[in-house]
């Protein structure tokens, strides 16, 4: 029996989220007649042959938190893999696999059909980055024309490693990045939940498995209202419809939650009106907020903000969440969302990803879909192409779960101009 006398009335942004592209002809070879094709692997061929053109990694890292080894990067039936294996080995718990082309490239098409390691926490790349510290033409740089998160996220950077200043004030040092992720989930920033038969209750707990910190922006809990609702992004919101009550901001509601990122990240931002302030959840553990409120309300809606916007890219968006009321007795669930039922699984089938490097502009596509054009102010140098899985703790929840996985290669293609 559904243990609530209710339905939920869902509204999600569908588009490229949500989406299972297909790979086009494009994504498999160019169909522009200018491109030939200079380099390429398909690692049909013994393990040891592996060694003719790549250079592998075998050593520890400062910055992630595995070491990286040969025996790690294993061809098999024409697939390379670079394993995951949790192992103590080069003071570090977790190995894995990094490999680079002998041959380096200046300017061209770079594609590599691949899928991801099945598990939070790992980095698989598909990556550019000059050598040494005297790169032949300007300045030193790394492009990243796929940084994969699983299930569902591609991240493409581009870093400029010369230019590097020093905050007086800190001495932190920084560098110029930009950097740009997309999400094949139908996970968005901006929620309303409607309820088409209403709810009164004294407390409303919002939580999520998300494997890292979070932003929740606000988080606003309305009464019913026949005019209807604002826009959840809407700075003013508790302004745009006349005569609307949001409980959440009520002096007299208690607001607590699992913990904090640190400060500047407490909780009672998430009710105090606008989309500046946020909370931020604590790295690790369950991630909850509650909402108390000094007597029975009815709800008719809620809302919230999740994420954080740089440009017009919203990042660290949850991917999963659960609202619910209390009824007296027991949590009833409200809405739930898991967007690993609702997107693309990056780990499931192969993708291409893509890069054009020229003089002028950068531009990266996925599975031939053009997904980001970048003007090219300083990658003019030769460069080897990278392989690279890794173990981070930005990419999710680090969990037993990695050991076994692989990121997995089926071929690297190079183009250039004739």
């Amino acid at each position: 029996m559904i243990p609530f006398p209710f339905r939920l009335l869902l509204l999600f942004y569908f588009g490229l989220n949500g989406c299972t592209p297909k790979e086009t002809a494009l994504a498999e070879k160019p169909k522009l007649p200018e491109w030939q094709l200079v380099w390429s692997d398909d690692f049909n061929y013994p393990n040891a042959q592996l060694d003719a053109g790549w250079i592998s990694q075998n050593g520890p890292n400062t910055h992630i938190l595995c070491s990286r080894w040969r025996e790690n990067a294993v061809v098999e039936n024409g697939i390379l893999h670079l394993n995951n294996k949790k192992e103590n080995r080069g003071g570090q718990e977790w190995t894995s696999a990094s490999i680079w082309t002998k041959q380096t490239f200046q300017y061209g098409r770079f594609e590599c059909r691949y899928k991801y390691a099945a598990a939070t926490g790992t980095n698989n790349s598909f990556w550019l980055i000059t050598t040494g510290t005297n790169p032949t033409v300007g300045k030193k740089f790394e492009i990243d024309i796929n940084e994969g998160h699983y299930p569902f996220e591609m991240a493409t950077n581009i870093h400029n490693w010369t230019d590097v200043t020093t905050d007086p004030a800190t001495g932190n040092s920084t560098h110029p990045s930009f950097s740009k992720s997309f999400s094949f989930s139908s996970a968005k920033a901006d929620i309303s939940i409607q309820l088409e038969i209403p709810v009164t209750t004294k407390r409303i707990r919002f939580s999520s498995t998300y494997g890292a910190h979070f932003h929740i922006q606000e988080f606003r809990i309305y009464h019913v209202n026949t005019s209807g609702y604002p826009s959840p992004l809407s700075p003013t919101a508790d302004q745009d419809v006349a005569g609307l009550v949001n409980f959440a901001r009520d002096p007299q509601t208690k607001i607590t939650a699992s913990g904090n990122y640190g400060t500047g990240y407490e909780v009672q931002n998430v009710a105090d009106g606008g989309l500046v302030k946020h909370w931020v959840s604590q790295d690790n553990g369950d991630k909850w907020i509650e909402f108390e409120f000094n007597a029975n309300q009815t709800i008719g809606c809620l809302q919230f903000v999740n994420g954080w916007l740089s440009g017009d890219t919203w990042n660290s968006v949850i991917d999963n969440y659960k609202v619910q009321y209390f009824n007296g007795t027991s949590w009833v669930d409200i809405a739930t969302f898991d967007a690993s039922q609702n997107g693309l699984n990056l780990a499931k089938e192969y993708h291409t990803y893509a890069l054009e490097w020229s003089k002028d502009s950068l531009i990266y596509s996925f599975d031939g879909k053009v997904m980001r054009r970048a003007k090219n102010e300083f990658c003019h140098s030769p460069a080897p192409v990278y392989l690279s899985e890794a173990i981070i703790s930005w990419a999710g929840a680090v969990t037993d779960a990695i050991d076994g996985t692989s990121m997995d290669v089926d071929w690297v293609k190079v183009y250039q101009f004739k």
